[in-house]
C-alpha cells in the first residue's frame, strides 16, 4: 500500500515538472543577474524598495558595481479613468491602471526596455469617503507588489545568449 502511495506521489511530481510546472515566485535566474544595479528617479519609493527585497529573496545582490547589469526603473505612473456613474452624476467606479517602465541593460549592450501594467477597478460611494482613501492606499499598495512580482517574472524569463545581449522570452508578458 505505501509504495503504491510512493510510486503515485512519484509519478505525479514527474508529470508536473515535466510540464514545466513551478510553485509561483519559484523562478530561476540567469547567472548574468546574479549581481545588479538597481537604479531609479526615487531610489526611496515602494516599488524600488519591493524590488531590492524580492531580488534580496531570491539571492541576487543589489551593488552598485559599474560592471553589473543595470535595472533602471524609468517611471511609475497611476491612471485613473472613469467607468461609471451614479444617476447624480457622481462617479461610481473608476478603473486604475498602474504602469511601470523600466530598462534592463549588461555591460556595453544595449538597454531592452519592458512595461508593466496592472489594472485595478475601484468602487467609489461618497458616504464612506474616509474608508474608500484607506483602501485606496491598501490597493496601490496591492497593485505596486503585482508590478514587482511581474518585473521579477520578466527578469527570470530574459534570456542572455553567448554574445551577453537581453532576449526576452516570447511569454515575458
Amino acid at each position: 500500500m505505501i509504495s503504491r502511495l510512493l510510486c503515485a506521489a512519484l509519478a505525479t511530481t514527474l508529470l508536473l515538472s515535466g510540464c514545466g510546472f513551478r510553485l509561483q515566485g519559484n523562478y530561476q535566474y540567469p547567472e548574468q543577474l546574479a549581481q545588479v544595479q538597481l537604479q531609479s528617479n526615487d531610489q526611496y519609493g515602494e516599488l524600488h524598495r519591493l524590488l531590492q527585497d524580492k531580488m534580496r529573496l531570491h539571492n541576487i545582490q543589489v551593488v552598485n558595481d559599474a560592471n553589473a547589469p543595470r535595472i533602471w526603473l524609468n517611471n511609475d505612473q497611476l491612471e485613473r479613468t472613469t467607468l461609471s456613474l451614479f444617476p447624480s452624476g457622481q462617479v461610481a467606479e473608476y478603473q486604475l491602471v498602474y504602469s511601470v517602465s523600466f530598462n534592463v541593460q549588461l555591460q556595453q549592450q544595449q538597454a531592452q526596455t519592458f512595461n508593466v501594467e496592472v489594472r485595478r477597478d475601484y468602487l467609489d460611494d461618497p458616504r464612506t469617503a474616509l474608508a474608500k482613501n484607506r483602501e485606496l492606499d491598501l490597493l496601490l499598495q496591492e497593485m505596486r507588489q503585482s508590478a514587482a512580482d511581474k518585473i521579477m517574472r520578466i527578469l527570470a524569463t530574459t534570456e542572455v545568449d553567448q554574445a551577453s545581449q537581453v532576449n526576452p522570452t516570447p511569454d515575458a508578458s
